[in-house]
């Protein structure tokens, strides 16, 4: 597998190696010696999967406390624009945002460490999120950063766009307004 340091250090694109021939293609999504070497050490313990309609914009999110979590996403069909923001307190990237396109096709994968703030919009109808958490999740834990605030800057697909968010989405706070994830 390849694997791509991004301009915040911590977050990764991983790219497996898909062996492919006329009978299809096998991939291995995940292999927990491989991604500790790569410096991936998470140790994951919940996946999920959501199915949404293009334009659906899901994010920012994070969990606070003792139920943070470390995230390592994929598409399984469709496509996104994903982007994982450094809410952690003290840290010199703090407020700093990283993206990359997440496709089945390019088959990629985000890496997003704990103390990031993380969202995606879908690009194409139908499209199947999957990603691997390394802490349960707890309701009431869950936060929320406002996905359009201008100090952090995310150029969004489709600027203008209204993107069909989750009234909970829409409300959440702007970066000055939270308090930064610590440890």
């Amino acid at each position: 597998m390849k694997v791509t340091e991004t301009s915040i250090p911590g977050v990764k694109i991983v790219e497996p190696v898909v062996h492919g021939d006329a009978r299809g293609y096998f991939v291995e999504t995940y292999n927990e010696e491989r991604y500790v070497a790569a410096g991936i050490e998470a140790r994951f313990v919940q996946d999920n999967e959501s199915c949404s309609s293009r334009g659906v914009l899901r994010g920012l999110h994070w969990q606070a406390g003792e139920h943070c979590q470390a995230k390592l996403v994929r598409v399984v069909r469709g496509a996104v624009w994903d982007v994982a923001v450094d809410i952690r307190k003290g840290s010199p990237t703090f407020g700093r945002h990283v993206g990359c396109e997440l496709t089945a096709e390019n088959g990629r994968q985000f890496f997003i460490p704990r103390g990031f703030a993380h969202g995606f919009v879908v690009l194409e109808d139908n499209t199947i999120f999957s990603y691997k958490c390394d802490n349960f999740y707890c309701k009431e834990s869950e936060r929320g950063l406002r996905f359009d605030d201008p100090a952090i800057g995310v150029k969004w697909p489709w600027p203008g766009r209204d993107y069909l968010l989750s009234d909970k989405d829409m409300h959440h706070p702007t970066l000055s307004e939270i308090t930064p994830w610590e440890p």
